[in-house]
């Protein structure tokens, strides 16, 4: 994967809104240390190139009814790569499960599964999880608590350290066509 240098202000403005999306244009630009018209057109180019993918409320599941929150370890049969996009398209299907992630190891795949009460998780475990086409084996884990919930990834408004010279430095002038 090739790696792309930001400035400070830019990092500055995905740090900030990765705390709060929420955060006005105006706002933003203050805490970068430059005007509205630059921050958003920086914005929009951090959208385009990738580094923003969206935008999201951070609802609370108990709130709305979850209380069951549930790791599975899945191992799966045959780790041929048709058969693991065809477990992924499966899952992308399945409502319940929140986070997929494929490993490496002796687990094929960790989901986050959430769930409102134990019976409905069961439920879904033994008519879906168990029973899809390829799955050898489910190992649960009930989540007891969440004692840290940070969403994405630390940013430093510093650059890496690092002697990367071949890394391609982003430009957000290249994007405003």
């Amino acid at each position: 994967m090739r790696r792309i240098k930001l400035d400070k202000i830019d990092r500055r403005i995905l740090r900030d809104l990765q705390e709060n999306g929420r955060m006005t244009n105006v706002e933003l630009a203050k805490r970068a240390g430059i005007s509205a018209p630059p921050c958003l057109r920086r914005v929009r180019a951090l959208e385009k190139a990738g580094f923003i993918r969206g935008y999201h409320g951070d609802v609370n599941p108990e709130m709305l009814g979850f209380g069951v929150t549930v790791f599975a370890q899945v191992g799966l049969s045959s780790q041929a790569e048709a058969d693991l996009r065809s477990f992924e398209s499966l899952v992308n299907s399945w409502p319940p499960v929140r986070e997929c992630h494929m490993l490496a190891g002796e687990t094929d795949f960790l989901l986050k599964i959430v769930a409102e009460d134990w019976d409905s998780y069961q439920r879904f475990l033994t008519t879906q999880l168990t029973a899809a086409p390829n799955v050898s084996h489910v190992k649960t884990s009930l989540a007891i608590r969440c004692s840290k919930y940070a969403p994405g990834v630390p940013i430093s408004l510093e650059a890496p350290d690092d002697d990367d010279d071949d890394a391609e430095v982003f430009s957000h002038h290249d994007l405003d066509a």
